[in-house]
């Protein structure tokens, strides 16, 4: 069955810490969404050092996905809060693609997993150089920076054309996901769905409503 991975967006470390707590119990992963204002027009908790503590003490892996202008500056400190994959976005790095495959290459060696994204709008091919390097292909299925949004299901051409391709190689989208569009993700070829909203805005709470998730993509 494919992984179910709440997706974060805290405005500060209160907000954050308090939202891991509630499906630390559920999963084995959470997604720290950062964003910086400048590469997506939304801000949000963006404070790597604050992070050490806590990747410490909570039971679930933590992925950071770098919604952010100019990666390179800070993906030392990415690496040294304790997460174990980090997310960076192919379209950072549009002009110099050099800095992205020193990136991947920093990353690598750190012994962490390394994700590339695209939006929907961005053709898989465009990052076909980089695929063997990555652990995750991630596709966006919203544009990125804020939670809430319509999936948007002309990519899942795009995630279907990639797995006919390169079908040994793990895909997440993250974007738009709740008990329609879960299937249609996963039935398109998706392993890992990275769920915001749904989750934390769910009335019965956030357990119940991965298990809802589960229970909507059990027979794929």
């Amino acid at each position: 069955m494919a992984e179910i991975i709440p997706a974060i967006i805290a405005k500060n470390f209160d907000e954050l810490h308090e939202k891991i707590k509630k499906v630390e119990n559920f999963v084995d992963w959470v997604q720290i969404d950062v964003m910086d204002g400048k590469f997506v027009p939304n801000s949000t908790w963006n404070n790597p050092a604050e992070l050490k503590e806590l990747s410490r003490q909570t039971g679930v892996n933590l992925e950071a996905h770098l919604m952010i202008e100019k990666p390179w500056d800070y993906i030392e400190k990415w690496i040294e809060s304790g997460v174990k994959r980090i997310v960076v976005h192919y379209e950072s790095f549009i002009g110099d693609f050099e800095k992205m495959d020193n990136v991947l290459g920093i990353i690598k060696k750190s012994g962490i997993e390394i994700a590339v994204a695209i939006n929907p709008k961005t053709p898989w091919e465009s990052i076909k150089k980089w695929v063997n390097r990555s652990d995750v292909i991630f596709m966006m299925t919203v544009e990125p920076g804020f939670g809430g949004q319509v999936f948007m299901e002309n990519v899942l051409d795009k995630i279907r054309d990639f797995k006919k391709n390169f079908p040994e190689k793990i895909v997440e989208v993250d974007g738009g996901i709740n008990l329609e569009t879960a299937g249609k993700a996963i039935g398109a070829g998706a392993d890992i769905l990275a769920v915001g909203n749904f989750i934390y805005q769910y009335p019965e709470g956030a357990g119940k409503a991965i298990e809802a998730i589960k229970n909507s993509i059990a027979n794929f």
